[in-house]
């Protein structure tokens, strides 16, 4: 298995990179405009959405302890006199300060089963934005692939990050081996899931074969792959030989 290990100046890179993106396709689509990605919402709720959730990242992040903070409030609103996209502007250039000030060692709160560093939440804000940036360009018909390298710890976040924290679309029961493949980024990861239960398989140490008994690999770019991950895509647009259905066991909610 081979994995990206991300830094904090390659998070802080693509949230500096997606951030405008992000911005330039909710300000060009109506208010109103539908997210075909995202049922029941328009650009200004994906506005609003963002907003609120760097919003509070930004207040809890910088506290230097790892208990929990209060839950986040989902009913987004921006101040009195100020449109979603002004809020959104305003909230990312705060967290993007924030981030870039903090050091990633420092002790923060998250929601998984990983250490408690600030670094998750350079990780977490890059992948937020740049998914959320696809989604608005999306209500635009104009969505462009996550950057392979970007997506591809994108995948490994999905895989180490909100498998083992329970925030899967379908719990199973599931079996089996799963073997991903990104193909421009070089990257593979093997899966073990079993029950409620996920693995991620490092195969050169816990395998001493080239046979990981995989009852379904799937191929694709890695934008594909975690698009298709987080439900975005269908499945279908991967390369998929075995058992399909047992990749439903990796889509998060």
């Amino acid at each position: 298995m081979s994995r990206l290990h991300g830094t904090k100046d390659f998070w802080i890179g693509a949230l500096r990179a997606e951030g405008p993106a992000f911005r330039a396709a909710v300000a060009e689509a109506p208010p109103e405009t539908p997210v075909p990605s995202c049922p029941g919402w328009t650009t200004d709720d994906l506005a609003r959405h963002l907003a609120g959730v760097y919003g509070w990242v930004s207040e809890h992040v910088a506290r230097g302890v790892t208990a929990a903070p209060p839950a986040r409030n989902t009913d987004d609103a921006p101040p009195e006199g100020t449109g979603a996209v002004q809020w959104w502007q305003d909230a990312y250039d705060r967290l993007l300060a924030q981030l870039e000030g903090l050091d990633p060692e420092a002790p923060a709160w998250n929601w998984a089963p990983q250490p408690k560093k600030a670094a998750f939440w350079h990780r977490r804000m890059a992948h937020e934005t740049a998914v959320h940036r696809w989604d608005a360009q999306m209500a635009l018909a104009a969505a462009e692939p996550i950057e392979a390298k970007l997506a591809a710890d994108g995948v490994s976040e999905v895989l180490d990050t909100w498998l083992p924290a329970g925030r899967r679309q379908d719990p199973g029961p599931w079996q089996g081996v799963a073997q991903l493949v990104a193909v421009d980024a070089g990257q593979e990861w093997f899966l073990r899931l079993r029950g409620e239960g996920v693995a991620l398989l490092d195969t050169d140490t816990i395998l001493d074969d080239d046979d990981h008994h995989a009852r379904v690999h799937a191929v694709g770019s890695a934008s594909d792959l975690l698009l298709a991950l987080y439900g975005r895509v269908d499945l279908d647009v991967l390369e998929i030989s075995g058992d399909a259905a047992l990749l439903r066991g990796l889509r998060i909610r």
